[in-house]
């Protein structure tokens, strides 16, 4: 009987353990976890086209005190966030230009989601 139950338990951490790993993926900055989830964003064939874009746009830059990193939360003034042209692929994500580097962010969380490099 225990080994059934045992038998049981491993085959559901089996079948369960891709399922949580498609859901979310973790991103570790500095010694904390962040949790970010997985979302299309801009292809890397399109992210030269897409910071020539940003550069066009001449989007003002808006300056933190803190390091511009994943996961990061922007304050709640003082940030426009642009959307990001269909050309660059569908994403539910917003833009904008943080101590001089390209971000895209979650808009409704206002966290980072990827540094643009």
């Amino acid at each position: 009987m225990r080994n059934r139950i045992l038998a049981l338990a491993a085959l559901a951490a089996w079948i369960g353990s891709p399922l949580a790993a498609q859901a979310q993926s973790s991103v570790t900055v500095g010694r904390a976890p962040v949790v970010v989830e997985s979302g299309p964003t801009i292809a890397v064939e399109q992210r030269p086209a897409f910071r020539d874009y940003v550069v066009e746009q001449r989007v003002p830059a808006f300056r933190i005190p803190d390091r511009v990193v994943v996961g990061a939360t922007l304050p709640e003034s003082g940030v426009t966030y642009y959307d990001v042209p269909q050309r660059f692929g569908a994403t539910t994500y917003r833009y904008t230009v943080v101590n001089g580097e390209t971000v895209l962010v979650e808009p409704r969380s206002r966290r980072i989601v990827e540094v643009m490099d």
